[in-house]
């Protein structure tokens, strides 16, 4: 049986000159976030400590977090720009999905210390200096905005990126919440407002680490990207690319979260021109569906896969009945 595996040739070199554009800025924006990230963590980790700010150390401790995962962001990007290899024919691009899923561990588990730091606070509230804090806070706040800001200009549809970003932006959250607090201990001494609020940024910082998460999780497990649907992709292809049959054994999948790619088996009518009908179908997978990489294999008759074609065909069968579709 003959197997086609190329690339459909304008898409491909359209997404991947898009990508490599994309990468090599990105990891300029994440090398600067670093080092800013990195020359203020230490004037703020003094300073949470000679003014007694739970909420300062807490921005701190999101800070050393944020150095090694913003170093690990950067080094990601520095590997998806090598070429592939014997042993990793598909290169190192998936390393950045596998760094945003770490950073969004990495999180949860700062998160959960800050809140479990800010419960001891409060059954035992302890002296804060609110002149300091606020001058440290207030100029953490305008470092993370500097960082906010060179990373917003990146790639968002990046997972790795968007980690960073959402490592940057849970500092820049956490810079805020010590200003209100060193303002409102400066107006009325009320120490517990500093605990309060470090918890108030970890439960916000959680719900979007999780998010994260779940999205990297979804790629390293190659889960259909959200934006398509397999079944109406195969039906499209059916109805659309001339002597084609049917489609059956199709994967989709995202190899970085932005890199879409395809397998699939497309049965063709006796006499149809096999090279003629996989270029077509590699085009309207490319054109209609944004997917610039795809293996094809084209068949006449009986599937080559027989036993597998006839399970997943009665499954399908069985799916269009729920839906109210059929072949």
């Amino acid at each position: 049986m003959a197997h086609t595996h190329d690339h459909a040739a304008q898409g491909h070199d359209d997404s991947h000159g898009a990508g490599h554009v994309h990468g090599s800025t990105d990891k300029k924006r994440v090398l600067i976030a670093a080092c800013l990230t990195a020359g203020f963590m230490v004037a703020e980790t003094l300073g949470a400590i000679f003014t007694g700010s739970l909420a300062l150390l807490a921005d701190a401790g999101h800070m050393l977090a944020d150095c090694v995962a913003l170093g690990l962001a950067w080094y990601a990007f520095h590997l998806a720009s090598r070429p592939g290899t014997v042993r990793l024919t598909y290169g190192f691009g998936r390393v950045k999905t596998l760094v945003a899923y770490t950073n969004g561990i990495a999180i949860f588990a700062i998160a959960l210390w800050i809140v479990y730091e800010a419960w001891g606070r409060l059954q035992a509230p302890a002296p804060v200096l609110g002149g300091p804090m606020l001058v440290v806070a207030v100029a953490g706040l305008l470092v993370n905005l500097g960082s906010f800001y060179v990373l917003h200009g990146g790639d968002r549809g990046s997972l790795n990126m968007r980690g960073a970003m959402l490592h940057v932006l849970g500092d820049l959250l956490g810079s805020a919440a010590a200003i209100v607090a060193a303002l409102v201990i400066l107006a009325t001494g009320w120490t517990p407002i500093d605990p309060i609020l470090s918890i108030l940024v970890s439960l916000l910082i959680l719900s979007t680490a999780w998010s994260l998460m779940r999205e990297a999780a979804h790629v390293l497990l190659e889960g259909v990207p959200a934006s398509l649907d397999r079944d109406l992709i195969a039906r499209d292809i059916e109805g659309s690319v001339k002597g084609v049959r049917e489609v059956h054994h199709m994967h989709v999948w995202s190899l970085d979260g932005s890199s879409n790619m395809a397998t699939l088996h497309a049965c063709l009518n006796e006499g149809v021109d096999a090279h003629m009908a996989v270029s077509a179908i590699k085009k309207r997978l490319a054109a209609e569906h944004g997917i610039a990489h795809a293996t094809v294999e084209p068949e006449f008759g009986q599937c080559a896969d027989s036993h597998e074609h006839d399970e997943e065909h009665e499954h399908a069968h069985d799916t269009a009945q729920h839906r109210g579709h059929y072949h």
